[in-house]
């Protein structure tokens, strides 16, 4: 059974520009999972606040080029484009060159994703292997895998064994 997924875009949520982007080399091997460590949020008009904030925050604060998330996942399972396919990242340090960083919104040392949330990273996974964008054989790690902190916290990082397709 093949289901689409539905991006909001960045026009959709109203980004601002990247300072710059680079392309990842090639498919990403790897996906790293995130949460955003606030609250959760669902649908568009709720979201775009958030999403705005954290892009805010990224640029200014962290002096990225861009929010640091490739994807951003809303409690309702929406979809939103952060720097999109094969775009580098700044989630992961030390490891954004062949990764993909999905994000879902939320704290999850606190709450429990959503089934809609997680059901939608791995249909994006698929889409991403469909499409090209991520290797068929790419492995998932949690972002407490690969630096030292608690994220994707407790409840996200307990069920990245669902989002293993």
């Amino acid at each position: 059974m093949e289901q689409t997924v539905n991006i909001v875009s960045r026009e959709q949520w109203g980004a601002a520009a990247p300072k710059q982007t680079e392309s990842l080399k090639g498919p990403a091997q790897r996906v790293v999972i995130h949460h955003t460590a606030l609250l959760n949020c669902k649908g568009l008009a709720e979201s775009k606040d958030h999403l705005l904030s954290i892009q805010m925050l990224h640029m200014k604060d962290r002096h990225f080029d861009d929010i640091g998330y490739n994807f951003l996942i809303g409690g309702d399972g929406s979809v939103f484009e952060g720097r999109g396919w094969g775009v580098r990242g700044a989630h992961t340090k030390g490891h954004n060159d062949d990764s993909l960083g999905i994000a879902l919104m939320g704290n999850f040392n606190n709450d429990t994703p959503s089934k809609e949330a997680l059901l939608s990273v791995k249909q994006l996974l698929m889409s991403g292997v469909r499409q090209g964008f991520i290797q068929p054989d790419f492995v998932l790690y949690g972002h407490r895998d690969l630096g030292a902190t608690q994220c994707p916290g407790e409840h996200l990082y307990a069920a990245l064994p669902q989002l293993r397709i």
